[in-house]
């Protein structure tokens, strides 16, 4: 993100923002959620040039902050602290609190990385492309819905109303730019908070159901800072839409009938000269190779895609969500697509994974599989054309459960992924599963009482 020093990041940063009071000091955890300390601005220049720490666990925990004892961190170990240092060029001010705020992204960092923490696993995997000559290019799509903060008689989520607007907004209406300007309060607010903190927001546009967003950022020669930027505008949204009197959701589907919201990764790579791989000579060949790859991992990477039972409703045949492997150029319906691009902008957009899960999991489950496909010369399927989504490929496991089954038997991800980290995955969503499954469901009363 910068070359600069800590010290020369400080000084710059209350140079432009002398008046910070606090500044919030946060982690992504293996939910994709922030946690962290708000802390008074005497403590920045420590937490800037020294770091900070906080408990490790937190890195483990289920989806309400739970820590179930994965890979012995909780009660097991006493539940210590470990030491943290801020990712370079993330000391930021935040736009939408209501005091002059900073924040920074820090991560866990004691002569090395931690081995559970998520940024850590995608960092090995970028690593392993050296030795390739090749750098991935990403972008990361990100979908969310603006919901209001009333819940309706049943506790779910109902559609935000627009400013000035009597009726919330239905189904349908993708590409409105009508829809657009109606919410163009909250959408322009994260557009400048996104540019204050140096996350490259590129288009906004209207998606499918009602109140739903897509954003897109840019596409960068580094995925690590690529998987950043998604973590920090996930953070963001939210926070704005608060200030705005709403909320968002990236949870996959909140609406039963309505579409869920997807996190869609685009991959093409630069040679060493920095000329497109895909577009140039052989490239053909080599995008197959990584769709290939991306196959064949599929199966054992979807409990990363899908982290909970909820991002498994997404999977339903006609809604643009893949429930088969396929793979086709232009085409929606499939799970990798291959846009109608040309030249440097030829790449394949891996189109599997929820909004809600961890951007940093799932990064490195797209470049661990592309990664396979290159270096095992894999073949994929045929392309295929018209709709691939009419219905469920039987072999794939759309359930959390089956999902979590394939991921432990899988015999390439312990290639990518430690064996360690697949363990402990497995432990807290396993967890996290048995809490929810613990409360009776208020249609066990209905159905069977």
């Amino acid at each position: 993100m910068t070359a600069s020093t800590p010290e020369e990041e400080l000084t710059a940063f209350l140079a432009k923002h002398p008046d910070t009071k606090s500044v919030d000091a946060f982690l992504v955890d293996i939910n994709g959620k922030a946690f962290g300390k708000r802390h008074p601005v005497a403590d920045l220049e420590t937490i800037v040039t020294k770091g900070s720490s906080i408990c490790e666990a937190m890195q483990l925990t289920d989806i309400n902050g739970i820590a179930w004892d994965t890979a012995g961190r909780g009660f097991a170990d006493g539940d210590p602290d470990g030491p943290t240092v801020m990712v370079p060029g993330t000391l930021q001010p935040v736009p939408w609190a209501g005091e002059a705020r900073a924040q920074c992204l820090m991560r866990f960092w004691d002569d090395g990385p931690l081995w559970f923490e998520p940024r850590a696993v995608l960092e090995l995997i970028v690593e392993r492309y050296k030795s390739l000559g090749l750098k991935p290019v990403t972008a990361i799509e990100v979908e969310f819905y603006l919901i209001d903060p009333a819940r309706d008689a049943a506790g779910g989520p109902t559609p935000a109303l627009a400013p000035g607007a009597r009726h919330a907004a239905a189904q349908g209406n993708v590409f409105n730019m009508a829809e657009l300007d109606a919410f163009s309060p909250i959408i322009d607010a994260i557009h400048v908070a996104c540019t204050a903190q140096g996350v490259p927001v590129t288009t906004i546009i209207k998606e499918y159901g009602p109140g739903q967003y897509e954003i897109n950022l840019a596409h960068l020669a580094d995925p690590i800072a690529a998987a950043d930027h998604a973590a920090l505008l996930r953070r963001t949204v939210t926070g704005v839409a608060q200030a705005q009197g709403m909320e968002a959701t990236f949870m996959a589907k909140p609406y039963g009938p309505d579409s869920g919201s997807g996190m869609q990764v685009n991959l093409s790579f630069e040679d060493e000269s920095g000329a497109g791989v895909f577009g140039g000579p052989g490239g053909d060949a080599i995008l197959a190779n990584v769709i290939g790859g991306m196959q064949a991992m599929q199966a054992e990477t979807m409990a990363i895609f899908a982290p909970n039972l909820n991002a498994f409703r997404r999977f339903e045949p006609d809604q643009f969500t893949p429930v088969t492997s396929d793979w086709g150029e232009d085409n929606r319906s499939v799970a990798f697509r291959v846009p109608a691009a040309s030249g440097p902008a030829r790449r394949v957009e891996h189109r599997i994974a929820g909004a809600d899960a961890n951007p940093y999991l799932v990064m490195a489950a797209v470049l661990a599989a592309a990664h396979h496909g290159i270096t095992n010369k894999l073949t994929p399927t045929p392309m295929v054309s018209g709709n691939a989504g009419a219905e469920v490929d039987p072999d794939l496991p759309l359930t959390l459960w089956s999902a979590l089954d394939r991921m432990a038997a899988g015999a390439t991800l312990p290639d990518y992924f430690e064996q360690r980290y697949i363990d402990a995955y497995i432990h807290a969503k396993q967890a996290e599963f048995d809490a929810f499954m613990a409360d009776i469901h208020p249609r066990e009363h209905e159905w069977y009482l």
